[in-house]
C-alpha cells in the first residue's frame, strides 16, 4: 500500500509540471500564430503586457515546481516509510496553488509598471512574443525600477530554487551513500536522473537568455531569437520525453524501432 500511494503522489507533481509546461507554451501561442498565419507585425500594449506577465509567471512557476520535485525525491529517499504521510494529496495540491500564486504575485509589479511607460523608441521585439527585457528596451520612461526588480526576483526566486535543489541533492547523496547495498544505491539514484535532466533543460537556456539580454548588447539578433525560442520551447518539449523514457513499454518500443532500423 505505501508503494502505491507514493507512485500516485509522484504523479501529482508530474501533473503540476505538465500543466506548467502547457501554460508556458500556450502563453506564446497567440502572437506566434498571429505572425505565422496572419502576418501580424504589430501588437497592442495591453495584450503584450498580459502575454509578458503570463510567460514570466509560468517560467517562475516551472522553477518552483522543479524545486518542489527535488523535495519530493528527498522525502521519498530519506523517509520512504513516511512518504505517503508527509506528502498527502491535499498537501501536494496546496503546494501547487501556493507556487502558482507566488509566481503571479512576484511578476505583477513590473508588469503593471509597463502599462505606465511611454514607448517612443524605434525598433522591434526580438521574438514573436513579448518579453520584459524587450519592452523596457523600447520604453522612453525611467525603467530603473523594472530593471532592478527583474534582476532581484530572478536572483531571489530562481536563485533560491536552485540553492534549495542543490541542498536537497546534497542531502540525497549523503543518504544514498549511507546505504549498504550498491544495488539499492543505484536504484535510489536512478529515481533522480529524470529530475536532474529536467532541471538542466530549464535552467541552462534561461541562464543563457538572461546573460544575452542583459550583457550581450553587441550580440547578433539571431542569437537572441534562438535563445528565446529554446528557453520557452525546449523544457516543455523535453520533459515528456525525459519522464516517459523511464516507462518500460516506451523503452521497449524505442529499442524495437532502433533494432528495425539497424536490420534495414
Amino acid at each position: 500500500m505505501p508503494t502505491a500511494l507514493s507512485a500516485n503522489l509522484s504523479f501529482s507533481t508530474f501533473l503540476i509540471l505538465a500543466v506548467t509546461d502547457l501554460g508556458l507554451c500556450m502563453s506564446t501561442l497567440p502572437s506566434v500564430l498571429g505572425v505565422l498565419w496572419f502576418d501580424a507585425r504589430a501588437v497592442g500594449l495591453v495584450p503584450c503586457v498580459l502575454q509578458e506577465h503570463f510567460l514570466h509567471s509560468f517560467s517562475f512557476m516551472e522553477s518552483a515546481v522543479l524545486f518542489a520535485m527535488a523535495l519530493d525525491r528527498l522525502v521519498a529517499i530519506r523517509f520512504p516509510l513516511r512518504y505517503a504521510a508527509v506528502l498527502t494529496g491535499p498537501r501536494v495540491a496546496l503546494v501547487g496553488v501556493v507556487l502558482g500564486m507566488r509566481s503571479a504575485v512576484i511578476t505583477a509589479a513590473p508588469s503593471l509598471n509597463l502599462l505606465k511607460f511611454d514607448y517612443c523608441r524605434p525598433g522591434a521585439l526580438s521574438h514573436a512574443y513579448c518579453l520584459h527585457q524587450d519592452m523596457i528596451r523600447l520604453a522612453c520612461s525611467d525603467t530603473r525600477f523594472n530593471r532592478l526588480y527583474g534582476l532581484c526576483i530572478i536572483m531571489l526566486a530562481m536563485g533560491s530554487d536552485v540553492l534549495f535543489i542543490l541542498l536537497s541533492y546534497t542531502t540525497i547523496l549523503r543518504t544514498v551513500l549511507a546505504i549498504a547495498s550498491a544495488g539499492q544505491r543505484l536504484k535510489a539514484l536512478n529515481t533522480c536522473v529524470s529530475h536532474i535532466l529536467a532541471v538542466l533543460c530549464f535552467y541552462v537556456p534561461v541562464l543563457g537568455l538572461s546573460i544575452v539580454h542583459r550583457f550581450g548588447h553587441h550580440t547578433s539578433p539571431l542569437v537572441r531569437i534562438f535563445m528565446g525560442t529554446v528557453s520557452v520551447l525546449f523544457p516543455p518539449l523535453m520533459n515528456p520525453v525525459i519522464y516517459s523514457i523511464k516507462t518500460q513499454q516506451i523503452r521497449r518500443a524505442i529499442l524495437k524501432v532502433i533494432s528495425l532500423g539497424k536490420i534495414q
